[in-house]
């Protein structure tokens, strides 16, 4: 049987048709600067032809080296077509980074997370901590020490962080197992008995001794959003949450409801809450209308309308703490009980 009849030069010069080289490789040419190569054979007495890429991609060398592969799989008795699609999902699974595999296991648990997780903080702690170093590594690759070597200064520094890490890291492993990727489900687990114990002690969150909110509250005097924000906060109870994205639409008369997505919990499982307001709660409310330049929002004071952040509440309080503790500011009689 007569092999490589073509020449590279023959190649390019051959206008349109099917040109034979030998051992099943053929080139069939639509043009002639257009063509693709295909390699016909015989398996278990069926003829099959198998696309081994266009004449602009694989060179005539290349393609019979090609070709001599998938012969000697069909001296195995493989079918070459099913053999090549084995190889290309495994090639696919090897690829599949841990940014993108996190990414979806993120949008797969959604519905699942309150607001739909659009706060960032479920994805955070794997976005700040974990995908810099570890993202673009295919999942597969991953193992306990690359997770241990990833998180063991955060693991110092943030242990109850370096907790969050870890859980969201061993959600997006089992989400990677259930797209069939090859991983080490034992690895999180693994990371944690390598991470040790940590040196870190737990410190409480600062907060305003109940006896010092009268004196809190009467600093807040400045008349901007975030001291009326604060006001309106200690005057209600509700979490920050809701206080910063109250709008009007949520107040009838003297009761304010927040709506349910607002309150602590997951979604469909919580129910609106109806906040009782004083007179004073509802001055504030109508001085923040004044100042706010959201649609309808009330403290709405940062760009293009958006709501106040929680860290502008916190800085404010932070900045008062040390004034506070060195003098006490008097309550005035009045500014409770108008």
């Amino acid at each position: 049987m007569e092999v490589n009849k073509l020449t590279a030069a023959k190649v390019k010069a051959s206008e349109a048709g099917k040109y034979h080289d030998g051992q099943g490789l053929m080139l069939t040419k639509s043009d002639k600067n257009t063509g693709s190569w295909y390699l016909r054979l015989t398996l278990h007495g069926k003829r099959r032809e198998m696309g081994l890429g266009s004449l602009s991609e694989v060179s005539l060398a290349e393609a019979r080296a090609e070709a001599a592969k998938w012969r000697a799989v069909v001296g195995q008795g493989k079918d070459p077509i099913k053999e090549r699609e084995k190889q290309r999902r495994a090639a696919e699974r090897n690829l599949h980074m841990l940014k993108d595999v996190a990414a979806s296991a993120f949008e797969a648990i959604k519905a699942d997370l309150k607001g739909a997780g659009e706060n960032g903080r479920w994805f955070s702690p794997l976005e700040l901590h974990v995908l810099p170093k570890l993202g673009k590594t295919p999942v597969a690759e991953i193992d306990q020490v690359d997770i241990r070597d990833c998180l063991k200064a955060l693991w110092q520094e943030k242990p109850e962080t370096c907790r969050k890490a870890l859980n969201r890291l061993s959600i997006t492993f089992r989400h990677a197992a259930a797209l069939g990727l090859d991983v080490d489900l034992q690895a999180v687990d693994k990371a944690k008995e390598l991470l040790g114990s940590t040196k870190h002690k737990a410190e409480n969150i600062p907060s305003v001794h109940w006896r010092d909110v009268p004196a809190f509250y009467a600093s807040l005097s400045g008349g901007t959003l975030t001291h009326i924000a604060l006001r309106l906060l200690i005057l209600t109870g509700v979490r920050s949450a809701a206080l910063r994205h109250v709008h009007v639409s949520q107040i009838d008369g003297d009761v304010w409801t927040v709506p349910a997505e607002l309150m602590k919990g997951r979604e469909g499982k919580t129910a609106a809450f109806a906040v009782p307001l004083c007179p004073q709660a509802l001055d504030l409310i109508a001085q923040a209308r004044r100042l706010s330049k959201g649609d309808g929002y009330v403290f709405a004071g940062g760009k293009e309308g958006s709501v106040i952040s929680d860290m502008t509440l916190i800085a404010t309080h932070e900045a008062g703490r040390d004034e506070r503790a060195a003098a006490r500011v008097p309550l005035q009689p009045t500014e409770l009980a108008r």
